[in-house]
């Protein structure tokens, strides 16, 4: 079997040897980089199933590393490990485009889980049979994380693909926060739902003019819907 490869960012010494061997003792094969700009060297050269960054990097920070390698790889999920705990630099790194977010002190257990989930996830990506949907006037490739539109392609994060295919699943039905939650995330906490909000806005902006609707449905969740729109040209908004 081949081994799951981890790229691993983290300055504190002590910190990273000990996460590095309890992955290694769950049979994940990790590069550890203590600077971002090592840990962006490393990335160029190899291909890594995932990647785990600490923020406060020398060199180049975990919030530019990560805008960085989203540019080198759309669908590479990343978690940070950080010892930020404002709501505000939560958000952000969604917003560049983390997948999840730990806060420091964290356990080794939950980090091992959340690799595995989202592992598991592409797996479960991967076996599916070729899947395509009409969005408007694009075409969403669910198992290449591809919106094509004007002649050009968008690549979802895995995070963003999933959302969005879950919400073509359900469309026209009103879905509570927390069976979306459980359904992506696989769990439904406070920090969780405002990952929630950063993917839905992302996905309205890349969906502006193809006549999607996700509505806020107050202290419920969220609907998705879809109207007609005349033909013609396919246009595709940038991020």
């Amino acid at each position: 079997m081949v081994p799951v490869k981890i790229l691993y960012a983290e300055d504190d010494e002590t910190l990273a040897f000990l996460t590095k061997d309890n992955l290694e003792q769950n049979n994940y094969q990790v590069t550890h980089c203590a600077d971002g700009a090592a840990c962006l060297a490393r990335f160029k050269k190899e291909k890594f199933d995932i990647c785990i960054l600490d923020i406060m990097l020398p060199k180049i920070d975990g919030f530019e590393l990560t805008s960085l390698l989203r540019e080198m790889d759309p669908e590479v999920p990343i978690v940070f490990l950080s010892a930020k705990t404002l709501k505000e630099d939560r958000i952000k790194g969604l917003k560049l485009g983390a997948d999840d977010y730990l806060v420091k002190p964290f356990s080794v257990e939950e980090l091992i889980l959340k690799v595995e989930v989202f592992l598991n996830r592409r797996k479960k990506t991967t076996t599916l049979a070729a899947k395509t949907y009409q969005v408007g006037r694009l075409t969403f490739d669910v198992q290449n994380y591809a919106l094509t539109g004007d002649k050009k392609v968008l690549t979802l994060t895995e995070r963003e693909s999933e959302l969005l295919g879950y919400f073509i699943e359900h469309k026209e039905k009103v879905l509570k926060r927390e069976q979306i939650l459980k359904a992506v995330w696989g769990n439904d906490d406070y920090f969780m739902g405002r990952s929630l909000d950063v993917f839905v806005s992302r996905l309205r902006k890349i969906l502006s003019g193809q006549g999607i609707s996700i509505q806020n449905i107050h202290g419920v969740g969220f609907k998705y819907s879809e109207s007609k729109i005349d033909p013609g040209d396919s246009h595709l908004t940038e991020r």
